[in-house]
């Protein structure tokens, strides 16, 4: 990455200015960022904010060009990453990027205590089976597959309550009621998730999943969010009426948009058809003709 420094106001005046493909702004190269792998270019202030927003949402540990039709699908290195964020954020990167090669990594494992969080490590002999997991920070014994306490002799259940594999927790906190649980696992990928705060509405922040807190249903395809109308989940969004209501005009209004643009363009498609065919008809017969001897 390439960062030019500060010259006088008067010698910029003299420089070209490029367009950035975010903003579209047009700014002097002083106040342009070059992608060392793909060599985009973006607005500095662009690009920072770009990088801070997906380190903040923590839903990309390999931060990509911003340009959706980058040719060389280049990404930003560390030391780039590094020279525009603050020390706290460039923590958080350096802290998602561990959490997603210990998921990655089947000789390692994260202890199921929400009070520990260590990493463990597992057997060599054969990590795709079952086996007994010792934490050696707070000594929990924990099956490696379903991360419950351990079972000898016994198949892994699907779904295990969080207070099974926490020790020593007698509180009311975690004998909660299953609806107010403060932790859960994902229904697709199994990971633990804490809710502190915020809507019901979940996503998974390791396999993009999203669902109901309240009864693990999925919410992948419901966009106008109908699941908090009916059932057991009425009214326990923990939005407004108001807010919902906006949030559905905002999805139908799209979605509107663009069936009324496909209607208004079908003609035009219609009408151009036989022109395209007659194109291509043309040049294959020109392709066909041989060569004058």
């Amino acid at each position: 990455m390439t960062t030019a420094r500060y010259r006088p106001t008067w010698d910029l005046a003299l420089d070209p200015l490029v367009s950035c493909k975010l903003c579209l702004g047009e700014f002097p190269l002083e106040q342009m960022t070059t992608i060392t792998q793909c060599q985009c270019v973006f607005c500095t202030l662009c690009l920072k904010q770009y990088v801070e927003l997906l380190i903040k949402d923590g839903f990309e540990t390999a931060i990509s060009c911003p340009d959706s039709a980058c040719p060389k699908r280049g990404h930003l290195q560390e030391n780039e990453i590094e020279c525009m964020v603050a020390t706290e954020i460039m923590q958080r990167y350096r802290k998602l990027q561990f959490e997603k090669e210990v998921l990655l990594d089947p000789s390692r494992t994260w202890c199921p205590s929400s009070t520990c969080q260590a990493v463990c490590q597992l057997k060599e002999s054969d990590t795709t089976l079952p086996q007994l997991v010792r934490c050696n920070v707070c000594t929990l014994e924990f099956c490696s597959a379903c991360k419950s306490s351990w079972h000898p002799d016994q198949d892994c259940q699907e779904n295990v309550p969080i207070t099974a594999f926490l020790p020593g927790e007698s509180s009311s906190f975690f004998k909660a009621d299953d609806d107010d649980a403060p932790i859960k696992r994902c229904p697709k990928c199994k990971v633990y998730i804490e809710r502190d705060e915020g809507c019901a509405q979940m996503m998974c922040k390791n396999c993009k999943h999203a669902f109901c807190w309240y009864c693990l249903e999925s919410l992948d395809d419901d966009f106008l969010l109908i699941h908090y109308d009916k059932g057991p989940c009425r009214n326990k969004l923990g939005h407004s009426r108001a807010s919902v209501i906006w949030h559905r005009t905002q999805v139908v209004g799209i979605f509107a948009g663009f069936g009324l643009l496909l209607l208004v363009a079908s003609p035009f498609l219609l009408l151009a058809t036989p022109f395209v065919l007659c194109c291509k008809c043309k040049c294959s017969k020109g392709d066909d003709d041989p060569l004058p001897t």
